[in-house]
């Protein structure tokens, strides 16, 4: 929750001036900013996404957004099952599945997000969580995956490079589909974590409201020789 309109429409007029040949680069702001990114991002190759979608076209749900409405704004996609949503606003991989498949309906990307607390961690049960949590998922030439360690965000800890690639591969077992990390992802760390063979991007959070830090990460995705 973060950059209202205004500090959006400054975020992306110099976004729009960064080189980022070779990655593709999403930004996901609030919804009330939603539409001053895409207006200030078209004619780019950025694409412009939301943080949630509602599974129902319309209806009686006070504060939700369909993913026919994000269409017409000309959204790009959507984050679903983000850990936030599933701690704080009751979110269920049912629940996160059927935001996915509205959105994938509509014709929108999708990021599904999964991922295990610290505890679950802890107790050895992290396959267990992820394969729960992806297979909750249709796979779909749209869907995105991103495996965000719970324990991992904005507390300053960060999966190992090989850690994040054995869960990255783990996913990639239940799922064809691409996989991005996200678990305070930042410029010192971000070219190790990307360098591990089925880590395919990065979720980014707090490391991309700054402008020349989310660039040092986006350029730090793209391919050696491009």
């Amino acid at each position: 929750m973060f950059k209202g309109p205004g500090e959006t429409a400054e975020f992306c007029r110099e976004l729009r001036e960064r080189s980022f040949e070779g990655v593709d680069v999403v930004v996901c702001p609030p919804y009330v900013s939603l539409s001053v990114a895409v207006q200030l991002l078209a004619g780019t190759e950025i694409g412009v996404a939301a943080q949630n979608v509602h599974w129902e076209r319309n209806g009686a749900f006070t504060g939700e957004i369909s993913a026919a409405m994000l269409n017409e704004l000309g959204v790009y996609g959507a984050i679903v099952g983000h850990s936030e949503r599933r701690q704080y606003f009751g979110e269920t991989d049912e629940t996160a599945a059927k935001r996915a498949r509205a959105a994938l309906d509509q014709g929108l990307f999708v990021i599904a997000c999964v991922g295990e607390t610290e505890e679950e961690r802890e107790r050895g049960e992290t396959e267990d969580v992820l394969h729960r949590q992806v297979s909750a998922f249709e796979p779909d030439e749209h869907l995105v995956i991103a495996y965000e360690p719970v324990w991992a965000i904005g507390t300053g800890k960060t999966a190992t490079p090989d850690l994040a690639q054995d869960a990255h591969a783990f996913v990639k077992t239940l799922i064809d589909a691409p996989v991005l990390y996200g678990g305070s992802v930042k410029p010192e760390n971000a070219s190790e974590l990307l360098a591990q063979s089925d880590v395919d991007g990065a979720l980014v959070g707090g490391a991309s409201l700054d402008l020349d830090s989310f660039t040092a990460i986006c350029q730090a995705a793209v391919p050696v020789g491009s």
